[in-house]
């Protein structure tokens, strides 16, 4: 007779030397896999570089994508969490103290791209983790909808279009662009100059 036992608990340390730990966050001490897909990643990709581009020229901070991670939720100082897109500003955290693993400070911002399998109770868990952990605003991109849904800790919501603008309020101050700017792939974006 076997028996199936309960797999051992995994450290934040742990989860940095995994060869796959990439693929992975860590919560109540099990690995949950991150998944993206082509789309995902484009579109995470996109806004690293918009909002890259414009944090870069104003000498910011930092932009990070998808492999990122965060060991700062004070529900569960072992719990890692990884978004699509993140900004720390270097206000709360400077250069000299770039982190070599997890970062222990909240971004400031956090862009999650809901991909195919994520779920609601998925999606919404890691957005509170962060706005309680000290993000002050969450962009949660829906590529069916083309919709950004745009959540703070106060509990407000405000959803965006793709003709919509959306900006960086306080957060990014003097960033702006169209939502549809999240979505456009860069062969669309040149077929559409084209026509006469």
């Amino acid at each position: 007779m076997s028996t199936v036992g309960t797999p051992p608990k995994v450290t934040p340390e742990e989860l940095l030397t995994m060869p796959d730990g990439v693929n992975y966050e860590l919560v109540n001490g099990e690995l949950v896999e991150r998944n993206m897909g082509f789309q995902c990643s484009r579109i995470g990709t996109t806004i690293t570089r918009l909002v890259g581009n414009y944090v870069e020229a104003h000498h910011l901070g930092w932009v990070l994508g998808a492999d990122a991670s965060y060991q700062c939720f004070p529900d569960d100082i072992d719990k890692v969490r990884k978004s699509n897109v993140s900004f720390v500003s270097f206000d709360c955290l400077a250069p000299a103290d770039e982190p070599v693993g997890h970062c222990l400070v909240a971004p400031k911002l956090v862009v999650e791209v809901a991909a195919p399998t994520d779920t609601v109770f998925e999606l919404s868990k890691n957005v509170d983790d962060f706005l309680e952990a000290g993000t002050e605003v969450v962009w949660l991109v829906n590529p069916c909808k083309q919709t950004v849904d745009v959540l703070r800790p106060d509990g407000s919501l405000r959803r965006l279009r793709a003709d919509d603008e959306i900006s960086g309020d306080d957060v990014l101050p003097g960033f702006r662009c169209l939502v549809r700017d999240f979505f456009a792939t860069q062969g669309a974006a040149e077929s559409t100059k084209a026509q006469p």
